[in-house]
C-alpha cells in the first residue's frame, strides 16, 4: 500500500458523498418550491433533503449485506454537511451539537414515516407528508398527491437501480413534479 491510499476516504465513503451531492441536487430542484409549494426556507430544504435521502437509504437497505457501509456513508455526509451549514449560519459552536442532534431525530422520524407511507399506501405517504415536509403550512391537496405520486414513482426507480451502481456513487432520479402536476397553473 502507498503511503497516500492511507489518507484517501475508503470507495464507500467517496460514493457515499457522491450520493449524497445527488440527492442535495436533487432536492434543490426549483420545481420542488415553485411549483409543489414546498416551503423555500431552511426548513424545506431540509425537508426535502431528508425526504430523498429517505428514499436513498430504504433503498440501500433492501441490499443492507452489501451496502451497510454505504448507508453508514451517506448519513454522514448528510449530518457532516448539517453541521457545517448551521455553523456557517452563524450558529456558535456549543448549540451546534444540540441542534444536529435535533435533526438527527426528526431524520429518523421522516425516514420511519415515509418508509410506512411507502409500504401502507397512498393516503398514509400523504399524511407523512402533510406532518413533515409541509408542517407549518396548508399545502393545497394537488401539492400533496403530486408529492406522493413522485415518492412513490422514485422509490419504484431505485428499487431497480441496482447495487452495484448505487455502491459507485452513482444514483438517478426522475423529473420533480411541475406546475402540471401541482396546484399553480391558473385555475387551481
Amino acid at each position: 500500500m502507498k503511503i497516500l491510499e492511507m489518507f484517501r476516504p475508503s470507495r464507500h465513503i467517496e460514493a457515499g458523498q457522491e450520493l449524497y451531492r445527488a440527492l442535495v441536487a436533487q432536492a434543490r430542484r426549483t420545481e420542488f418550491y415553485m411549483a409543489c409549494g414546498v416551503p423555500d426556507t431552511v426548513d424545506g430544504r431540509f425537508d426535502m433533503i431528508a425526504l430523498h435521502a429517505a428514499l436513498l437509504l430504504r433503498r440501500l437497505k433492501r441490499d443492507q449485506t452489501k451496502t451497510a457501509l454505504l448507508s453508514q456513508a451517506v448519513f454522514d455526509a448528510m449530518f457532516n454537511d448539517m453541521d457545517q451549514n448551521l455553523r456557517e449560519m452563524g450558529v456558535g459552536d456549543l448549540v451546534v451539537g444540540k441542534r444536529v442532534k435535533s435533526m438527527v431525530k426528526m431524520f429518523y422520524g421522516r425516514l420511519s414515516a415515509y418508509e410506512s407511507g411507502l409500504a401502507e399506501g397512498k393516503g398514509v405517504l400523504i399524511e407523512a407528508l402533510r406532518r413533515n415536509l409541509f408542517r407549518k403550512g396548508e399545502p393545497r391537496s394537488r401539492d400533496i398527491a403530486a408529492m406522493a405520486s413522485y415518492l412513490q414513482r422514485e422509490a419504484t426507480s431505485l428499487d431497480g437501480q441496482p447495487a452495484t451502481q448505487l455502491l459507485a456513487g452513482e444514483i438517478s432520479f426522475g423529473l420533480p413534479p411541475d406546475a402540471q402536476d401541482c396546484g399553480t397553473e391558473e385555475g387551481s
